[in-house]
């Protein structure tokens, strides 16, 4: 890889260029469910009003998702914005497998059949159900089950983790359904057992994630394993329980618990079986990873750690390793803007809360762990709260934005870069109230990052990776109105959003050198890294995407019929 080449026609400004991530803020319609709009913003109030801006897509092919239907994620949205172009992700990479059949001829697959048929041990498929497409896809489970019942597995047990974030919170049921009875299909055949063995919400049970809370795994791991935790008859059945017991719960904070027959777990994980984490995203996947591979643990107490063969869906860290056995290749990442900023000599500081820190960093570098360039490069995690985030909206913000400015005044860094999780992290809770509040923390940061960068004569860069608060209650797809429940109260959203994102450039020292560039038909994410390089001087590597500005007379774009200045 050689340096990047200097763009001689724009000269840096002196200060900082600080790219700010607004984790979770998009861009949807004014109505009661918008909390970004409901929220008292006065600083992205001003600069969408006098700084120029345009919307930009996160979500769907500009992303490297499937379809436009699907929506983005922090993982795919900072891939983009570090790579500077668009891979195709987990989710489409899966679908492309089952569908041409590769992952079942891969080596992975026949090792793990083999384990199965050669001796007495089960199959045991752990992650998230739902149709959601950011952790997994249902159908790629399906497809998991029928294949392993061709292959003549006898047994296969499938430990449910429920969604209810980016899916509708309380939607559990509609896959736990159509999966008992497409185990109950196989079940008719002789000889098949083929049923839920174990199961929990997303946030409580198996998912945590940048070793926030390991208590989280240890549940999932208690109960996927040795069978511990609520006892009853069916997953239908726990899930009604703790509907009861706790009026208004969404699926991803329900309990762990177990299903049992005539008083005992149906099936736990035991020496000799097959383990699949048929997850394909990586975050949530790593430290039940761990636990199953690593001789060397230290998270929980494990018990008897059980002789399994595990694989994950994909590999979940590729400088890891991890996990050894996978069943379709991540997508390689290469040439990421990171790793040209270090190798020509550029200082970089990255910084978020331990929530969005992998994505300021791992994410960001292309699916890398680890620094490019030790010397050049400074990573600044905040610790996050470990309590429900509704319970502290403003997060850690100020924190954040105290350590940004402190690493700004050094003078060190002509590229930083920061996230501000709120809005995605608050926003998933469902909780209107929080979420505001949220992004309100989100806007008081902001002008703090905005009015430091301007006395050091700098510029600063504001976006987002996806929208979430957005749009907080479920949208009717025909008439755009707000659902509502049975009881009149709006139907609550805890998932990512279609809408698009902002771009914002502040830039004090304006004079008339640069537009934005009207040529790209549509703007997304995969266009900022481009960007990034223009302000720092440099031009883009061969095979980005272009960048949203060049040199000319500047115009400013309003896309989608959003006007300049929100109305309140």
């Amino acid at each position: 890889m050689n340096p990047l080449e200097k763009n001689e026609t724009f000269r840096p400004r002196p200060g900082s260029l600080v790219l700010v991530i607004m984790d979770g803020v998009g861009e949807g319609p004014e109505n009661e469910g918008n909390a970004v709009r409901l929220a008292h913003t006065p600083t992205l109030d001003r600069i969408r009003e006098k700084h120029p801006r345009m919307l930009l897509s996160a979500h769907g092919p500009a992303v490297g998702m499937p379809s436009g239907d699907d929506m983005g994620n922090s993982e795919v949205g900072h891939n983009a914005l570090g790579a500077g172009r668009i891979f195709d992700q987990g989710a489409k990479l899966v679908s492309s497998a089952i569908e041409d059949r590769s992952l079942f001829d891969e080596e992975t697959w026949k090792a793990l059949m083999d384990r199965c048929l050669s001796g007495k041990g089960a199959l045991h498929l752990i992650g998230l159900l739902s149709d959601g497409n950011v952790h997994s896809h249902i159908d790629h489970l399906f497809a998991l089950i029928r294949q392993a019942d061709k292959a003549g597995v006898k047994t296969v047990f499938v430990h449910t983790l429920l969604d209810g974030r980016d899916v509708p919170e309380d939607s559990a049921l509609e896959y736990i359904r159509p999966l008992e009875a497409l185990l109950e299909k196989v079940r008719a055949k002789s000889g098949r057992n083929y049923c839920i063995a174990s199961g929990g919400g997303r946030m409580n049970v198996t998912m945590d994630r940048y070793f926030a809370d390991w208590s989280v795994v240890k549940r999932g791991w208690d109960a996927h394993v040795h069978g511990k935790g609520r006892a009853f008859e069916s997953a239908e059945e726990a899930i009604q329980a703790s509907r009861d017991e706790q009026a208004g719960i969404g699926d991803q904070f329900h309990s762990e618990f177990v299903v049992v027959r005539d008083g005992k777990p149906k099936g736990t994980i035991r020496d000799g079986d097959a383990v699949v984490f048929f997850n394909f995203r990586g975050d949530r996947a790593i430290e039940i990873s761990m636990a199953f591979e690593n001789e060397e643990f230290n998270g929980f107490d494990r018990g008897q750690r059980p002789d399994v063969m595990y694989a994950g869906m994909m590999q979940y860290d590729g400088d890891l390793k991890l996990p050894k056995r996978f069943l379709v290749p991540p997508p390689a990442i290469d040439r990421t803007v990171g790793e040209y900023l270090a190798k020509s000599g550029v200082r970089q500081l990255a910084l978020s809360e331990t929530q969005k820190y992998g994505h300021v960093t791992y994410f960001w570098n292309g699916n890398r762990s680890g620094k490019f360039d030790d010397e050049l490069e400074t990573y600044i995690e905040i610790p996050s709260d470990i309590i429900p985030f509704e319970q502290r909206p403003w997060m850690k913000a100020a924190e954040i934005t105290d350590a940004l400015l402190k690493e700004l005044d050094t003078g060190r860094y002509p590229f930083a870069r920061v996230n501000l999780a709120n809005g995605d992290m608050v926003g998933h809770t469902g909780v209107l109230r929080a979420t505001r509040i949220g992004v309100e923390a989100v806007d008081l940061a902001l002008e703090r990052i905005i009015n430091k960068v301007e006395a050091l004569k700098g510029v600063v860069l504001v976006t987002a990776d996806h929208g979430n608060a957005d749009e907080m209650f479920e949208l009717d797809k025909k008439t755009g109105k707000v659902k509502t429940e049975k009881s009149g109260h709006p139907k609550v959203r805890t998932s990512h959003t279609l809408n698009p994102v902002p771009f914002i450039i502040v830039d004090p020292a304006f004079q008339n050198e640069y537009r934005f560039n009207r040529s790209i038909e549509e703007p997304g994410l995969g266009n900022v890294a481009s960007t990034i390089l223009f302000f720092l001087g440099y031009k883009p590597p061969e095979g980005y995407e272009p960048a949203l500005v060049g040199n000319s007379e500047f115009t400013v774009p309003v896309r989608d019929g959003l006007p300049a200045q929100p109305p309140r």
